[in-house]
């Protein structure tokens, strides 16, 4: 899967978080929730290289065009940890984990949570 800028990313976690798909009026009233006015033209280009990059697709309704997701939330959120984890930690997950722990980004809770769905439970989200 491609790389992608933080600009396409917070465009496909807009359309992620309206369901997997979104016309450009829901796109922009979100970005501008989140503080990000950015202009028609540059929110244009930035979906069209999600098209691109197959991480979108668009389909017309009338004169506007729809934006779907063509890969998920969670595919790509794996297929990024997955290259993360093998550029920075040679594959090797506990060298992330010991990381998270010894900054003390993954809490006492957060390792029971953990530890709860590896003993086959349910993870809690927060």
């Amino acid at each position: 899967m491609q790389q992608i800028s933080d600009y396409e990313l917070e465009l496909m976690k807009v359309i992620w978080n309206n369901g997997n798909t979104a016309l450009y009026a829901e796109i922009t009233a979100a970005l501008s929730v989140k503080g990000m006015d950015l202009t028609k033209n540059t929110i244009i280009t930035l979906l069209s290289r999600l098209i691109e990059k197959k991480l979108l697709k668009k389909s017309k309704i009338g004169h506007r065009n729809r934006y779907i997701a063509v890969v998920s939330e969670t595919e790509y959120q794996s297929a990024q940890t997955e290259t993360f984890l093998g550029k920075v930690y040679d594959k090797n997950a506990k060298g992330l984990v010991s990381m998270l722990i010894q900054n003390e980004w993954l809490s006492a809770e957060d390792y029971e949570d953990l530890k709860n769905y590896w003993q086959g439970g349910d993870m809690k989200n927060e």
